[in-house]
Formats: structure tokens, C-alpha cells, sequence
């Protein structure tokens, strides 16, 4: 009776390596994307706490081209919206370590055991790229894209901005650069998953120049040259970047044993 009632732990590789049914997977990532979503709204109300500072910080590369720079809104909501969209990316800021963690835990009882503990060292790795990018966006590519919108014409029209348009291109160069900072991060996924090999993003270095290029007339809000070219130069760093930690993570095949020659016969 002892015997029957006494139940025999699995070992770990058999939990570890246990079926789920399409239902249990969609509930498991139902939660998981609770958890994500969850810290991006404690992220946003803490970010709406300090929303007046946090606009008021993105005006100030603003005026160090322009003294008097004032903002205006002509719409009623306008103020309102612009501060959920201040709000809701210091949410997205502050919950995507978590949305990282979260999508990695999801997936990981497909991966190794080596390949687990990767989890953290990736959600670290990810926030400081991303912040990085942030803080370059903020601090190296929107100062001349601003100091070249509000100067260029300014002898015939004097600027008049109205919030809404200024913060969101503001955001939007903040919030996107940001994200192409994780360009390293992915490749490094795509090399050790096979999915692409160093040497085929080796060649592929001059789609890459050219992609960079690109994703930064697409991010940058000013059409110059110069602020362009600082947002793509960072990216095609980061690219070589990715490709030298393709090279160091990717799987390398075992070298197969020479079969032994039968001896001859004497």
C-alpha cells in the first residue's frame, strides 16, 4: 500500500524535457506576455508621474539651438496625448528587460542546458544596447538634426512648433535607434541557432553599409546628410560587432574519427 501511495519523482532531464499540449503552450505564453505587459504599465504610470519633466528634458536640445524655442498645442487632447506617448515610452523603457526575460523563458525548454544560461546574460545584454541606443539618439544624433530643421529657412519663416509634432519625432528617434542597437544581439541568436553563418555575414558587408544607410533616413526626422551618416555609422560598427560574436558563439562541428585501416595480411 506504502508502495503504491509513494510517487517517484522524475529526474530533472525528464521534467525538464516534458510535452505540452498547443493549449498549454498558448496559456504559458499567455502568462508570459501578462508579465511583460504588466512591468510596461508600471513603467508607464511612473513615467506619467514625472511626465513634465520628461518632456520638459527632451525640449532642452531644442533650446540650445534656439533661446526663446516654445512648444504650442492647437487641439484639445493634443497635450494629453503627447503625454501618454512620453508616458508610454518610459514604460516601453523601463518593461523591456522584463518583456526580454519573459519571451526567452518562454522558449527556453527548447534550448540546452548551456544555451539556459544564457537567458540572463542576454535580458542584460539587451537593456544596456538598448539604453545605449537611447542615450546616443539623445545625446549624438538629435542635437544637428534639430540645430538643421530649425535653422534651415529661418530667414523667411520663423518655427512655431506644435508639441505633438516635436515629440513625436523626438520618440520616434529616440525609441527606434534604440532598437536597431540589438542589431548585435540578433545575429549573435541567428549564428548559434545555424541559421546564418560569419562567413556568409562577412560577404554580406556591403548590403549591410547600404541597410545601415537606409534605416537611418527611415529613423532620422531630418533629410542632412551629416546627422544620417552619425546614425549610420554606429550601426555598421555594430554590425562588424555582431559578426565577431557570430564568429565566437557559433557551434563548431566535431572533428570526425579516422576509421582504423584493417591491417593487411602479412
Amino acid at each position: 500500500m506504502r508502495g503504491q501511495m509513494e510517487q517517484r519523482a522524475p529526474p530533472p532531464e525528464e521534467a525538464e524535457g516534458k510535452y505540452m499540449t498547443i493549449l498549454e503552450h498558448l496559456e504559458e505564453l499567455r502568462r508570459r506576455l501578462f508579465m511583460g505587459a504588466l512591468w510596461v504599465v508600471i513603467g508607464l504610470a511612473l513615467s506619467a508621474a514625472f511626465g513634465d519633466r520628461i518632456i520638459e528634458f527632451l525640449r532642452q536640445p531644442a533650446e540650445a539651438h534656439q533661446a526663446n524655442f516654445k512648444l504650442q498645442y492647437i487641439e484639445p487632447f493634443e497635450f494629453v496625448m503627447t503625454y501618454f506617448r512620453v508616458s508610454l515610452l518610459g514604460g516601453l523603457i523601463f518593461g523591456m528587460p522584463m518583456v526580454v526575460y519573459q519571451l526567452l523563458m518562454f522558449v527556453s525548454p527548447g534550448l540546452t542546458r548551456q544555451e539556459r544560461r544564457w537567458v540572463w546574460g542576454t535580458v542584460l545584454g539587451a537593456s544596456l544596447l538598448f539604453l545605449g541606443g537611447c542615450a546616443f539618439a539623445y545625446y549624438v544624433a538629435l542635437p544637428p538634426a534639430l540645430k538643421f530643421l530649425l535653422q534651415f529657412g529661418r530667414d523667411i519663416a520663423e518655427p512655431n512648433i506644435r508639441i505633438g509634432s516635436y515629440v513625436d519625432f523626438v520618440v520616434r528617434l529616440i525609441f527606434w535607434t534604440g532598437v536597431s542597437f540589438e542589431a548585435p544581439l540578433v545575429i549573435t541568436y541567428l549564428a548559434r541557432f545555424r541559421i546564418v553563418h560569419w562567413r556568409q555575414l562577412l560577404r554580406w558587408w556591403r548590403l549591410a553599409v547600404v541597410g545601415a544607410f537606409v534605416l537611418a533616413a527611415i529613423v532620422t526626422p531630418s533629410i542632412d546628410p551629416v546627422t544620417q551618416s552619425l546614425v549610420a555609422g554606429p550601426l555598421i560598427a555594430l554590425y562588424f560587432l555582431g559578426v565577431g560574436l557570430a564568429w565566437a558563439v557559433e557551434p563548431r562541428d566535431k572533428p570526425r574519427p579516422i576509421p582504423e585501416q584493417p591491417a593487411s595480411p602479412a
